[in-house]
């Protein structure tokens, strides 16, 4: 890799870079991400928590998902942004919001997840592979 993935919150009180590609990279329409994102789903690319440096003071909430594993959400403690995720079944990655990358053209989004939850009106796009829920294995 040449250079590694940076990014952060709006105020810049939590930065983080990773020192690796993506493991997996989604839009995921569950209701946890319309409600978190404000719209019809989230943006996110998966890491290898190897290799990850976060700094700031993040503001931690627990939500029980689908598949009945606790996630973690981070926003920052001083301006509310949504930047990071972790998960307690998978400690070993740390999942981080596209639109907090300092260079957001660097996600490819790979599949849609949770799109028997998607909203007519969320369009995206429809080359990308689409799962009910996760997809398996």
């Amino acid at each position: 890799m040449d250079k590694p993935y940076t990014g952060g919150c709006a105020c810049g009180a939590i930065r983080y870079s990773i020192a690796s590609e993506p493991l997996f990279s989604n839009h995921c329409q569950c209701r946890d991400c319309q409600r978190e994102s404000g719209g019809g789903h989230g943006s996110y690319a998966t890491f290898a928590r190897d290799g990850v440096t976060v700094t700031g003071e993040a503001r931690r909430w627990d939500m029980v998902a689908d598949s009945g594993n606790v996630k973690t959400r981070a926003s920052c403690a001083v301006c509310g942004l949504p930047v990071y995720m972790t998960f307690a079944a998978m400690p070993e990655i740390f999942t981080i919001r596209a639109a907090s990358l300092d260079e957001p053209a660097r996600y490819k989004p790979q599949v849609v997840t949770y799109a028997a939850r998607g909203h007519d009106w969320d369009r995206l796009d429809p080359d990308l592979p689409k799962f009910e829920g996760m997809p398996p294995g």
